[in-house]
């Protein structure tokens, strides 16, 4: 599948062309300067949605060819959670390559079928070093194979495609394993820890500190006059 996405020569900034359909965006790499671009914001996540970070864009520039490039970073704004400006990334079809890609669960694990529990994802995605051309979006990692609760899948299990050596995490990494259904007794236990404060009893106690604080000053004090009316 031929992933294209359109342009535009960006003169101002970012926030001056922003709108609901004008996407501020940039692109940079390969030794060449970075240029400042605009996209339509509908078409980008668009696009997005189906490319993730890890397959590799045509990129038109005002309709001509500018090469391939990745999506390297986005922007959101933090109240309402739209894109506010993307990072392309050239890249050369002809050098090795890092990118980020995504793992996808599929499968049903047959112990939590059986027995119920819950499917651990440790990790959502890897780090990778290949060429361009042998760049997958995903990587799918099958539950199927934990049988047991004992089972699990490390980095080195993964079904890496030819041509892709992954970087992070380490091989022994865990990525996925089913862990079995907490207990009564389990859940009790989680219930007391949680339980909510008496804040009364707090206060009673602090009150009754307070009360022997004062109580002990008290004492004190009778104790020191005492002491100098026997001086006198």
């Amino acid at each position: 599948m031929t992933l294209k996405l359109s342009a535009k020569v960006r003169e101002a900034k970012g926030e001056k062309v922003r709108t609901k359909i004008v996407l501020p965006a940039v692109v940079y790499g390969m030794g060449d300067k970075a240029n400042s671009l605009t996209v339509n914001y509908d078409e980008f996540v668009k696009l997005y949605n189906e490319a993730g970070e890890a397959s590799l864009i045509d990129l038109f520039v005002e309709d001509k060819a500018d090469g391939k490039v990745l999506v390297q970073d986005i922007q959101y704004d933090p109240v309402t959670d739209r894109m506010v400006h993307v990072d392309l990334r050239r890249i050369d079809m002809n050098k090795e390559m890092t990118a980020t890609v995504e793992l996808r669960f599929i499968g049903e694990a047959p112990v939590i079928k059986e027995q119920g529990g819950t499917l651990m994802n440790a990790i959502s995605s890897v780090e990778v070093k290949c060429l361009p051309k042998d760049l997958v979006s995903h990587i799918d990692v099958d539950v199927s194979v934990l049988k047991t609760f004992d089972d699990v899948v490390k980095v080195k299990n993964l079904p890496v495609p030819a041509g892709i050596t992954i970087t992070s995490p380490h091989e022994e990494d865990l990525v996925a394993k089913a862990t079995p259904a907490m207990t009564e007794e389990e859940i009790k236990a989680m219930e007391a820890v949680s339980a909510p404060v008496d804040l009364s009893k707090i206060e009673s106690a602090g009150k009754k500190k307070e009360e022997e604080g004062e109580a002990a000053v008290e004492g004190a004090e009778a104790g020191e006059k005492k002491e100098e009316g026997k001086k006198e």
